[in-house]
């Protein structure tokens, strides 16, 4: 017992000296804790953040001021704005702030969501120490037939829209929670995720009101002030308008409920609930202009001197987006605060030795520990009476003994090693083995099950082993690969017969992936058509197949190609999509028409891939219910995504907007007016005042004439609101041949031929006057909803 009293009274005294020392070594003007305030209330403020004297914190982005008045005491960014600080993070260099729930909107439906202070994205201003964290923040709104639009720098950077139906009885949210998980699930309120950080934001709010006719953007503030004081009255059947940005997973379902109408929540939420929204910022220390290596995200060697005071960290730049700055982090095995001198302590590993796993002697080293036997034993000491004491012989025979017995084991010992190595290398091709074989029997069912009704003999005709495809690619080498996109890698092949082929190989091990890969199998082994990429074959030996695609193509940029390959580009994707929609035995719906999925090869003759996301449709339907809406952001139609139900009009839709990207050389998944709109809506405007030329290519004009202005009303046809106001592809693809052969020497017994598919085309040429604009900007007015797909083919 007196034993321990002393031990205890020593450790006492070296901790005391060991802390006096370290407080002699720390100068005041980098460790302000001996003289400045360190917590306000419940929250601790660790450099360089501080409070009172400009000495507390580093620089003045990082100035707190504590409101003692409260209960318990809080603090606030800079001198006592909105943000109240709660919780701050050295380790992930974040910080968690509050503030009110709701943007301020004007009455013309326009707001700013702003940190203060230095703007860091708008006028030059000088960079913010604090930016929206990204993806851990998302964007809300509530309310009725309304759409909100995040823009962040002058592009859009989020957005959602609400609706509810004419017998909404003012309840609030309806409907099941969204098959993301998200509460909202655009009835009554919507939520969407905050992808790219800013310190601040615009944001547009908008009316969707559809049974209005006049199409004057001005009257959108009127149509929102109307939906708020209908929101706001008991009974008034709408729900309240809310624009709110918040920390992810703060919305609940009550909440949901009393934001969008607070006379119908059945649970009121407490007030101040509403008051107090958290939001996740991360910070970075300013330090000279921005030298950013995205590669080792390696910090300036006088940045790192003047930032990280402690011998025991490292310094990262942490420039991303609109974010500059530079962060500390100790260094592994020790903890504490980089930004001060001597912050980063050893976590001494030694003193939970027994927690680490060793029951032996313990050595501290920098940063880790060394675990070994105490002397005069050995063994193991990362286990409990690993470590033994040797056993003493006495006399020279057994000595003798042992040294002959090692001598002549020692063969044996080396012929045991090379059977055991042996046996796991058959064992692990065995394993191999027997895994592609399990993958092959589960491929070759689904994809056997796909074909039950139509050609069953695939599954033995175009099935390549992965040890051919491997030989082909060289063991997939990255001198191989001619494409990447979000699913997966596409590279180029020989086969042993010579044939070059292109090799589709997903880097996603999911359900869907495969469910897609054999869907694309089961169609494309199906398809004969000049404009459809061809199924040479697929190997059914991996967790996801791999296919592989009969001709080496490539997908062109959208490069200055004459109007008339333009055209022929286009009609043969007409001819392409007609074959699917009413010349195959089961009619195929693409699902998913855009640029990224055209595929030309060396002659520019287009054809049409990706059919992963393709569905079968019999032929006395007119459509088909989905339970998940597919598709690209500027391409989808609009009606499919109101409805859920898939018709080969959505594939007409998608043809209309590819058509106008043909035209105007702008893709339709980042273009965005000066007033908001997406290209197609843009274009629908443009055509109907007459002013094509401010949104065609140069190029497109310089050769265009009658033929431009045609395949424009074409376009034009083709984005119709309503499905059944639209073309068939078929009639589509007579159009587009009629306008390629307006030029051409038609021989006379063709003339009949060519005056008919004039007559077909010419049906859905329509002039400036016939063109409904209002009709038209509803098409679009969803379109900044879609998030941005897969750069390229899955």
């Amino acid at each position: 017992m007196i034993r321990t009293l002393v031990s205890m009274a020593i450790a006492t005294a070296l901790l005391l000296s060991m802390s006096t020392a370290a407080a002699a070594r720390v100068p005041p003007a980098v460790a302000p804790a001996a003289v400045c305030n360190t917590t306000c209330g419940d929250v601790k403020v660790p450099y360089p953040f501080g409070m009172g004297p400009r000495h507390c914190y580093r620089q003045p982005g990082f100035k707190l001021t504590c409101d003692y008045g409260s209960e318990p005491a809080r603090p606030f960014l800079g001198d006592g704005g909105e943000f109240e600080v709660t919780d701050i993070f050295l380790e992930n260099n974040t910080i968690r702030v509050v503030s009110s729930h709701g943007l301020n909107m004007s009455g013309t439906g326009r707001g700013r969501w702003s940190l203060g202070g230095g703007g860091g994205d708008r006028d030059g201003a000088p960079p913010a120490p604090y930016v929206l964290l990204p993806d851990f923040n998302e964007f809300i709104l509530t309310g009725c037939n309304v759409q909100a639009t995040l823009v962040g720098n002058g592009s859009i950077v989020s957005g959602c829209a609400s609706f509810c139906s004419a017998t909404h009885d003012g309840s609030g949210v309806t409907g099941s929670f969204a098959p993301s998980g998200k509460i909202c699930s655009n009835i009554g309120c919507c939520q969407s995720e905050i992808p790219i950080d800013h310190a601040s934001y615009d944001v547009r709010l908008r009316g969707l009101d559809l049974d209005d006719d006049d199409d004057d953007d001005d009257d959108d503030g009127a149509f929102l002030k109307k939906n708020r004081e209908a929101g706001s009255k008991v009974g008034g059947g709408l729900p309240a308008v809310n624009v709110i940005i918040a920390e992810a997973g703060w919305l609940n379902q009550d909440m949901a409920m009393f934001l969008s109408n607070p006379e119908h929540s059945r649970r009121r939420p407490k007030d101040d609930g509403l008051r107090r929204v958290p939001v996740i910022l991360q910070w970075a220390v300013p330090h000279g202009a921005a030298t950013t290596d995205f590669e080792t995200r390696a910090c300036p060697r006088d940045a790192e001197r003047s930032i990280c005071k402690s011998s025991n960290s490292v310094c990262r730049d942490e420039a991303y987006f609109t974010l500059t700055g530079y962060s500390c982090q100790c260094k592994e095995g020790y903890e504490g605060n980089p930004y001060l001198i001597g912050g980063c302590q050893d976590t001494k590993e030694c003193d939970r030795k027994e927690e680490n796993g060793c029951f032996g002697d313990c050595e501290e080293l920098p940063g880790s520990f060394e675990c070994r036997c105490p002397k005069g034993t050995h063994g193991n000491p990362k286990i409990r009476n690993g470590c033994i004491k040797p056993t003493i012989n006495k006399g020279h025979r057994h000595l003798n003994l042992i040294i002959a017995l090692s001598v002549a084991s020692g063969p044996f010992v080396l012929l045991l090693v090379l059977v055991a190595l042996l046996i796991i290398r058959d064992l692990k091709k065995h394993k191999e083995k027997a895994l592609r074989r399990k993958l092959f029997s589960q491929n070759r069912g689904q994809l056997l099950k796909q074909l039950v009704s139509h050609r069953t003999d695939i599954a033995e005709r175009m099935i390549i082993p992965l040890e051919e495809l491997r030989k082909a690619t060289n063991n997939f080498d990255r001198a191989r690969k001619v494409g990447q996109g979000g699913h997966g890698t596409v590279y180029k092949g020989i086969l042993s017969d010579l044939h070059v082929v292109a090799i589709k190989k997903s880097s996603i091990v999911v359900k869907r992936e495969i469910d897609e890969f054999i869907n694309e199998v089961a169609i494309l082994s199906q398809m004969n058509h000049k404009n459809i990429v061809k199924l040479h074959g697929c190997c059914l030996e991996t967790e996801v197949p791999l296919l592989a695609l009969s001709d080496h193509l490539h997908k062109e940029a959208l490069v200055s190609l004459p109007l008339e390959a333009r055209i022929r580009i286009a009609s043969e994707i007409g001819k392409a999509l007609a074959y699917l929609h009413s010349a195959v035995s089961i009619p195929v719906i693409h699902r998913d028409i855009k640029y990224s999925n055209i595929l030309l090869d060396d002659a520019l003759t287009a054809k049409v891939s990706d059919f992963g996301a393709s569905r079968y449709i019999l032929m006395d339907q007119t459509g088909l219910s989905t339970t998940l809406v597919q598709g690209t952001r500027g391409y989808l139609d609009p009606m499919y995504y109101y409805t859920g139900r898939l018709s080969e009009m959505s594939d007409v839709y998608n043809f209309g907007v590819l058509l106008i990207e043909l035209l105007t050389r702008k893709k339709p998944t980042l273009y965005v007016s000066s007033e908001g709109d997406g290209l197609a809506v843009q274009f629908v405007a443009l055509f109907t005042e007459g002013n094509l030329a401010k949104i065609l290519d140069p190029q497109v004009i310089e050769e265009g004439g009658s033929k431009v202005k045609e395949a424009a009303a074409l376009a034009v046809s083709c984005i119709k609101l309503r499905g059944q106001d639209r073309p068939t592809m078929r009639q589509v693809e007579m159009a587009l041949e009629a306008l390629r052969a307006s030029k051409e020497h038609v021989p006379t017994d063709l003339a009949a031929e060519k005056e008919e598919k004039k007559h077909i085309a010419s049906s859905y040429m329509l002039t400036s006057g016939t063109i409904n604009l209002e009709e038209g900007s509803r098409c679009y007015s969803l379109e900044e909803e879609f998030m941005l797909s897969a750069r390229y083919p899955r």
